[in-house]
């Protein structure tokens, strides 16, 4: 076994790796998860908007 027989296993494993990682974040499985996780950001924004109203609402009391 030579290094070319090498470096040809190794490129069809990252071929087979890349394969199985496209399959996976694109599995119907996952979008529900996957879309949560793209809200985050703006659910944050609501969180700090809520915490700000609040905290005027009591420094006004």
């Amino acid at each position: 076994m030579d290094i070319n027989t090498l470096r040809g296993i190794s490129t069809i494993l990252v071929m087979i790796a890349f394969i199985g990682i496209c399959l996976w974040a694109y599995s119907s499985k996952r979008k529900k998860n996957f879309d949560d996780a793209a809200n985050l950001p703006f659910e944050d924004e609501e969180i700090a908007k809520r915490t700000t109203i609040e905290t005027e609402k009591k420094d006004h009391e």
